[in-house]
């Protein structure tokens, strides 16, 4: 039989993969899908010995019949049936120990899992300095947003006409002509009323 310590790993690598990939599991009991995680991340599975579908109706045997869910003690009856068949030129004790040594201390490996980066297209969709039209009209030259001014449409209320180069000199103009034309004795005339 095995040792007390790998014992405690093929224990801990039992509650690792039950609770993969379910939130409320508690780690006593194992699923029919975490059990064929197990058996193919941990190498039992070699697809000429042993295959999936070994695997499956190994678990179908040790499980209740009403249960979908296997707990440790199932869990190691089903690693002694699997043992024979995965390790054909051994013992029964012998395949067992070698079984539990590919499985003792695992845990479930993650592949395929997509990871977030940045690719160059981030950074040529995200260039300020690239965009034409009215998108370029809703950043400065540093590449910062204008934020609403750079969404709306600002209303000139002036009461000049777009692109008119005099705009703002008419005050000007009427207060330098005004203030020409006038004589001073009217100024002081009036004043003086």
């Amino acid at each position: 039989m095995a040792g007390n310590a790998e014992v405690a790993s093929l224990e801990e690598s039992f509650r690792k993969f039950a609770i993969y990939g379910d939130t409320k599991a508690t780690g006593q009991e194992m699923n029919g899908k975490n059990w064929a995680k197990l058996c193919k991340d941990c190498k039992v599975t070699d697809g000429k010995s042993v295959t999936s579908t070994d695997v499956d109706i190994v678990f179908s045997k040790v499980k209740g019949k009403t249960a979908r869910v296997i707990n440790y003690e199932e869990f190691k009856k089903a690693l002694e049936e699997l043992a024979p068949k995965r390790f054909k030129d051994k013992s029964k004790e012998e395949a067992y120990e070698a079984i539990c040594q590919l499985v003792a201390g695992k845990e479930p490996i993650n592949v395929g899992v997509t990871k977030a980066k940045t690719v160059g297209a981030v950074e040529r969709l995200t260039d300020t300095s690239k965009y034409t039209g009215s998108h370029k009209e809703r950043f400065d030259e540093s590449g910062k947003g204008k934020g609403k001014s750079g969404r709306e449409n600002i209303v000139d209320t002036s009461g000049y006409v777009s692109a008119y180069k005099n705009a703002g000199t008419y005050d000007a103009k009427v207060k330098n002509v005004f203030c020409v034309d006038e004589p001073e004795s009217i100024v002081g005339s009036a004043e003086e009323e």
